[in-house]
């Protein structure tokens, strides 16, 4: 099979690679996850992420917002204390805090998704880029999306950070042309 170049042979990251990366994500409380765990990311690879992700599902409660917004001081210094997540004392508080301004997104557009894919008029850009050096770590638009989303009280929330979120999301395609998944993405993609 062809794939895009950054993927390594872990099973775990295949099947993410083949699975997911991409595909078009319209479900608030997964939106809400791929952001966390973007911001999770900062200064790591996905691949750490990818592997902790079951243990970020469970410590946060599968990241339902309306629980996470309750952390009182023994959750949060349990999390602390969580080897199964970056036990990161800014990152652990982000989700706290954006869990806090996703509920208030929610409650002013009706659905996250209402708002994020806003930044894209509700349909995934069709990227084509043939070589992996030609993918942005961020563009003009990650960069709106990341101003807004800081202006709304979010964290770890940089233009690079939304730009890999909208790759995980399906926000953008940015499959390799040669990579297998491109066409089948790109056709995910027409609702």
């Amino acid at each position: 099979m062809n794939r895009c170049g950054w993927v390594n042979d872990d099973p775990i990251y295949l099947d993410y690679h083949d699975h997911e990366w991409g595909v078009p994500v319209y479900d608030d409380r997964l939106l809400f996850e791929f952001l966390c765990l973007e911001g999770a990311q900062a200064g790591l690879s996905w691949y750490t992420i990818l592997k902790k992700r079951d243990n970020y599902r469970e410590a946060f409660d599968h990241f339902d917002a309306k629980k996470i917004i309750t952390y009182d001081d023994k959750k949060i210094t349990e999390l602390l204390h969580n080897e199964g997540i970056v036990r990161n004392k800014l990152k652990v508080h982000s989700v706290i805090t954006n869990a806090q301004a996703f509920l208030k997104i929610v409650e002013e557009f009706g659905s996250f998704r209402e708002y994020i894919w806003s930044f894209v008029g509700g349909k995934p850009i069709q990227n084509q880029f043939h070589d992996l050096s030609e993918v942005p770590a961020s563009t003009e638009l990650s960069d709106k999306m990341s101003k807004d989303l800081k202006k709304r009280g979010f964290k770890f929330v940089g233009s690079t950070i939304c730009y890999s979120f909208m790759q995980a999301a399906g926000l953008v395609n940015d499959h390799i042309v040669g990579c297998d998944c491109y066409q089948k993405i790109r056709e995910l993609s027409v609702r």
